[in-house]
């Protein structure tokens, strides 16, 4: 276990800023006396009990050996101009050196201590590592950067370093000349952050800011970019000493080559295991439990074309990671051989809670779906499991890895679902503004319309008598059935003579209706939960789908027939498509333009922050081999 923070040396107090109320330009010996600053309350967020994150603990699984796995490079390290603790001036990428950096953006008066506090922590940690390990200390540099120049002043900082100067390792502390200086950084490094005001436009000091620590090599391209939820010391060594190994063997593609393809199965499995701040724990079905080999599995079955009929579609390419999981230039999906579907690509995020699932209610668990899938003639197209199967257990690249997986057993219907099932629950997503604004406590982590919005949701639009927010997590539904109005306009409205039609990648352009006779589309119905049940009550029912990150999941509705989240706000307003059977809670809202704005403020203020974390996942995947090109 971990040492408390009460046995902690008195230079690192301002570690515990958030417990401590540590002021910038207090001494440390002075900052241990000042007494814990109270937060006023933030209107509609709940007051709880912190939980700390899982980086000031001992791990609940074991890191991986160094080595095993590769950290593609995700982008270059952004440079910008910084002052060092005498007041000089220099650039960012010569305080990197030719050190493996890790970054952590942070200010000194910060008062969460599952951010900055968390942090420095973590960097402490390491730090105490490199001091007893000679080879980590010459090859490390850990580099805390201020966001709050006004406040860090390098004389600030310079408090700060003297602690850790020549004593074996490498801590550098730096700040900017001003805000102005900074912003490009904070930019180029997408660290996002809010400067917290009063009513009467006076800065309280606060700084609303969502966690991220980076790892940077000697050849400035930064490797891993690390949140709350995964930003443990352990973790961050592991992959410092996979890059060295790496370095050694001759660079990323020749380590790359010896290592193993999936590249963020441990931060799936952190995520699953500590799941993010709004989201309930996660359980998985009891023999379905989160093992490395099931996500790496799954992972592999989900972005593999072989398993479709013809060898052409996988998974991925419908449900597009780098699209929400969905696919935003189409407003229904395409299937095989170009065949048009009925409904929109749903997103995937957060599939674990989903109960039932699809959009018409047809399935309830997750292994389950995978096969419902795989058999569906439109979708992937094979005709029979044994066809499936037979391909898994011929395919030479998936040789042991059932039998890895699930304890010697090879591909059937349950490994393969299981494995499938497995990758899909990792697909979590939370602590977005809104979370770290109603969960966390964070007055300026929500804008003031995003805030109106919100009222507006959960009160006079009634958005949240259907998308529920409950008092410790938000899933956004109540995993019920609604008649909407539009797969009853689709069935039984007339359709306007001009109609605006899609013509792919976004693109989309009105047109009469009459010039187009004979060519068209074949008409069809969607009566969704009813497909399923066979009840006429059920007719027109489709799932409540869950919000978050529902800014980057567009078209929106079952069958993508609203474009914009303005277009959905629009709809409720008017009261969807007035009609018998319609859900009774769906009527006109009489909302004014400013209410849809703040309303749209607020579904924005649902992404999640690590969206990127989950496309770099995704990105380095393998693919499987197209048809035609061997097995």
């Amino acid at each position: 276990m971990y040492p408390s923070i009460a046995r902690f040396p008195k230079a690192l107090v301002f570690v515990f800023g958030c417990a401590l109320g540590a002021m910038p330009a207090a001494g440390a010996e002075e900052a241990a006396k000042v007494p814990a600053k109270t937060k006023e309350p933030v209107k509609g967020a709940i007051d709880r009990p912190q939980v700390l994150a899982p980086g000031y603990t001992a791990l609940s699984f074991d890191p991986p050996d160094a080595g095993t796995y590769s950290l593609p490079p995700i982008a270059p390290a952004p440079d910008g101009r910084v002052l060092k603790t005498d007041g000089s001036e220099a650039s960012l990428h010569d305080a990197f050196g030719d050190k493996y950096v890790v970054l952590s953006f942070i200010y000194s008066t910060c008062d969460d201590v599952n951010g900055c506090p968390l942090a420095t922590y973590v960097l402490y940690r390491l730090y105490q590592t490199m001091q007893k390990n000679p080879e980590l200390a010459e090859n490390m540099r850990l580099l805390s950067l201020s966001f709050d120049p006004q406040n860090d002043t390098p004389e600030v900082m310079r408090l700060y370093a003297e602690n850790f100067a020549g004593k074996g390792a490498d801590w550098l502390f730096l700040t900017t000349e001003s805000n102005d200086v900074l912003a490009p950084i904070l930019a180029d490094y997408g660290q996002g952050v809010n400067r917290v005001y009063n009513e009467e436009g006076e800065s309280t000091g606060q700084i609303s800011h969502v966690l991220r620590v980076f790892l940077i090599d000697p050849e400035r391209r930064i490797r891993n970019i690390y949140s709350v939820s995964f930003l443990h010391p352990d973790l961050v060594l592991a992959d410092v000493r996979t890059l060295m190994q790496e370095a050694a063997a001759g660079g990323y593609q020749a380590a790359a080559a010896k290592s193993k393809p999936p590249l963020r199965t441990r931060e799936l499995m952190a995520q699953a295991s500590h799941t993010p701040l709004g989201l309930p724990p996660l359980e998985a079905p009891e023999g379905q439990e989160i093992t490395a080999a099931r996500v790496d599995l799954g992972r592999k079955l989900f972005f593999d074309r072989r398993l479709s009929g013809n060898e052409t579609l996988s998974c991925a390419m419908c449900h597009i990671p780098e699209q929400g999981f969905t696919n935003n230039t189409m407003s229904r999906a395409v299937g095989m051989e170009g065949q048009s579907l009925r409904r929109n690509t749903a997103s995937l995020y957060n599939l674990a809670w989903q109960d039932p699932l699809y959009v018409d209610g047809r399935e309830r668990h997750l292994h389950t779906l995978t096969w419902s899938e795989l058999l569906d003639l439109k979708r992937m197209g094979n005709r029979s499991v044994g066809v499936v199967l037979d391909k898994l257990r011929g395919l030479p690249d998936y040789e042991d890895l059932f039998e890895d997986a699930f304890d010697g057993q090879s591909a059937d219907m349950v490994t393969t679902g299981v494995a499938m099932a497995t990758y899909l629950r990792t697909l979590v997503s939370g602590t977005s503004p809104f979370d770290r604004w109603r969960f966390g406590g964070e007055e300026g982590a929500m804008s003031p319309a995003a805030a109106r919005g919100y009222e507006l949701f959960t009160g006079r639009a009634g958005c949240a008598s259907c998308h529920e927010v409950s008092e410790d997590h938000a899933l956004f539904t109540d995993n019920q059935l609604h008649n909407t109005g539009i797969g009853w306009h689709h069935s039984m409205g007339k359709e306007p003579r001009r109609q605006v039609m899609e013509l792919g990648g976004g693109i989309r352009i009105e047109m009469d209706m009459d010039a187009l006779a004979g060519t068209e589309e074949r008409s069809y119905n969607d009566l969704g939960l009813y497909e399923a049940t066979q009840d006429p009550v059920d007719r027109w029912k489709f799932r409540t789908p869950g919000l978050r990150n529902v800014a980057e999941t567009a078209p929106y509705m079952h069958d993508g027939s609203l474009p914009t989240l303005e277009a959905v706000v629009e709809f409720y307003d008017q009261g969807g498509f007035e009609h018998p059977e319609q859900d009774e809670r769906i009527r006109p809202l009489g909302l004014s333009d400013a209410d849809k704005a703040d309303l749209v403020a607020f579904l924005k203020a649902l992404t999640g922050d690590n969206l990127r974390l989950l496309e770099a996942d995704a990105e380095a995947a393998p693919v499987g081999v197209p048809a035609g090109e061997g097995s």
